[in-house]
């Protein structure tokens, strides 16, 4: 004989008495966020908007009345003129070289900075500090202070050292992109470090422990723990230098002024706006710069959340 069981009843739905709270409630916490949202939908988005309908238009300054919509004539035109693809191949060549040499030099020197030694407070300070300069500054610094033929520091430890029959090279004329290169190299290096020695002093110290008493030596414990804890700092590294350099315009404007083979895209951009007036031609390189930096962003942002995700799941 079975029993009757009473027929559950179904959940009522939710009031919109109730969901009125938690609306206000979500309102409220975001609001503090809007100011500074239509802040950077003003800054950012609309010139970037501009920007990007400009690109489609053969627009020169000099002859505003005869402007006309051109399709992706000005984009063809950025991949096919021999200037402009010049200057892609030496962004390339200008950000491939500075990250991969100041991701090898912080790294050196994070190592270093992450043993226990006396002053070592003393020495982070000075190894951040070119960070901490204006990139025109530093840019300046190099040009004058160590690269000028006549009182420059090299040549002057070059005299120093030869006496007068030693040679006193023309650095920026002689190896214009190496130049660029040593400068940003050398204000890069210090993030490239804090990065790295976060992700060395975020290893597990029992590890490490258990390492040492099996008879792993220091090149071991780098090579089998220190590295493949180290991958997704060493990414994250790669991944913000390239934004940063693929950008950079300081250092070449300022030491060799676009010239000697050394003008990278944001400086070609300047030289397509502000001298040949093309608008649409540079509003075009523009937007492939910004393509190009949005998806570095990306792997970056990825990169970092999964950092995140594996300090939470410690």
């Amino acid at each position: 004989m079975s029993i009757a069981t009473p027929p559950t009843r179904a959940a009522a739905p939710e009031r919109p008495a109730a969901r009125r709270p938690n609306r206000m409630r979500a309102w409220a916490t975001r609001a503090p966020l809007l100011p500074a949202l239509i802040f950077m939908i003003l800054v950012t988005q609309l010139p970037f908007v501009a920007t990007l309908v400009i690109s489609f238009f053969d627009w020169n300054a000099l002859y505003p009345t005869d402007r006309h919509f051109a399709g992706f004539a000005n984009y063809s035109e950025v991949l096919s003129t021999p200037d402009l693809r010049k200057s892609v191949v030496t962004t390339v060549l200008l950000t491939v070289t500075v990250v991969l040499v100041s991701l090898v030099l912080g790294l050196a020197l994070a190592l270093l900075l992450d043993r226990r030694f006396r002053g070592r407070a003393a020495v982070r300070t000075m190894l951040i500090a070119p960070f901490l300069l204006v990139p025109i500054a530093a840019a300046l610094l190099w040009k004058h202070v160590l690269f000028n033929p006549e009182y420059g520091l090299f040549n002057g430890i070059l005299h120093w050292i030869g006496g007068d029959a030693a040679p006193q090279p023309d650095w920026i004329s002689e190896m214009p992109l190496m130049a660029v290169e040593a400068s940003l190299i050398w204000q890069w290096t210090p993030f490239m470090t804090l990065i790295l020695l976060a992700g060395l002093q975020s290893r597990d110290a029992q590890l490490l422990e258990a390492a040492r008493m099996d008879g792993a030596n220091d090149w071991q414990v780098f090579v089998h723990i220190t590295l493949p804890h180290m991958r997704r700092y060493l990414e994250l590294s790669v991944l913000l230098g390239s934004i940063y350099i693929v950008q950079n315009f300081d250092a070449v404007y300022t030491i060799t002024s676009g010239g000697l083979g050394t003008a990278n895209l944001p400086y070609t951009i300047y030289q397509t706006f502000y001298q040949a007036h093309e608008n649409g031609l540079a509003s075009a390189a523009g937007v492939i710069v910004v393509i190009g930096s949005l998806i570095l962003a990306t792997f970056a942002l990825r990169v970092v959340s999964s950092l995140f995700r594996a300090e939470v799941s410690r």
